[in-house]
């Protein structure tokens, strides 16, 4: 296997399933990059350097730079969809969705659906989210628990690079449209990524990544390794503690929740979002619904807190989640036994 960074393992996916079908096309503001600068075309490969070699394999009409226009962007992927391609659209910054939610919620999410099942919509649409770059209010929010409460798409959150490789290439070769959302502050880890090309990962499968006895820890993203660095700790002091790295959040693997809170008796959920109608309420709700009588402490959910997410680097830092509130949550969660 191949070890490659998060950011390499989305490229390397794109490349390969645009070599190996020649319907996929890839949109988005500066997907070619460096275009008007003394570089010429691909001097950066976009401004998260995850579309670097594209442009020069496949030049322009399979990779399109567009408009600073996210309505245009998504609307345009969901024509080409409709009419046989496989676009890849990608937002800057999944903040911008608000913009194209017609495009998405009202369009692309229902085609199949309003067509009677007559047509297939494959877009994806490829999104960075998440906060830990300093990047304040509108260029650092995680809205998956909006994109996940639509039904009609499926909505991804791959943690390792290995996840991306799997996810990422079979959400190109479904004919449903994804939502497909890469966490800024993890393009920079490493991993392990398999060499298989048609190495795919299903959606709806959630990955434990640590096992326990004692409290199920559920989590997606940059989350998952708080998750872990809390279980880790916790672990020093005899408490066993199953991480679980749902992957999807639409589809989600609510038997793989379910099944580890009938052994443990206790859940935390550790969302990047803030609590009100978040994916955080979601799962307390499904195991207040199928997990009651398992459970021996109410769910415990560590979240940002409801407000806008702050600028200085201080405050952000006290505004996200980390392994020492988890920590916490889980401690005071088997304080009820």
């Amino acid at each position: 296997m191949a070890k490659m960074m998060y950011r390499d393992a989305v490229r390397n996916t794109i490349f390969q399933e645009m070599k190996r079908d020649d319907s996929v096309v890839v949109l988005g503001e500066d997907v070619v990059g460096g275009m008007g600068t003394d570089g010429g075309p691909e001097a950066i490969g976009g401004i998260w350097s995850t579309s670097t070699g594209l442009f020069g394999e496949f030049g322009a009409d399979r990779v399109i730079d567009t408009p600073i226009s996210e309505s245009a962007i998504v609307g345009a992927a969901g024509g080409l969809a409709l009419c046989g391609k496989r676009p890849i659209a990608e937002l800057m910054f999944a903040d911008f969705i608000g913009v194209s939610l017609d495009q998405i919620w009202n369009q692309i999410a229902k085609f199949r659906y309003m067509f009677g099942g007559k047509t297939r919509c494959p877009a994806i649409i490829r999104m960075v989210y998440g906060a830990g770059y300093n990047a304040a209010a509108q260029h650092s929010q995680s809205p998956h628990a909006i994109l996940t409460g639509m039904p009609g798409l499926k909505v991804v959150m791959p943690t390792t690079p290995a996840d991306v490789a799997g996810l990422l290439r079979e959400a190109i070769r479904t004919d449903d449209p994804v939502i497909f959302m890469e966490h800024k502050a993890l393009y920079g880890i490493e991993g392990e990524v398999p060499d298989d090309p048609d190495f795919t990962i299903p959606f709806g499968h959630a990955r434990l990544t640590r096992a326990g006895e004692d409290v199920t820890i559920v989590a997606t993203g940059m989350m998952v390794g708080m998750a872990e660095q809390a279980a880790d700790a916790l672990a020093e002091d005899g408490i066993g503690a199953d991480v679980i790295d749902l992957r999807t959040t639409s589809p989600l693997d609510e038997e793989a929740i379910l099944d580890s809170v009938e052994v443990t008796g206790r859940l935390v959920i550790v969302d990047e979002a803030p609590p009100r109608c978040s994916l955080a309420t979601d799962i307390s709700a499904l195991a207040a619904e199928k997990a009651f009588a398992s459970l021996k402490a109410p769910v415990q959910m560590v979240t940002a807190p409801h407000t806008p997410i702050p600028f200085a680097r201080e405050l952000e830092s006290a505004y996200l989640p980390n392994p020492d509130k988890v920590e916490a949550a889980v401690r005071k969660a088997l304080a009820y036994s």
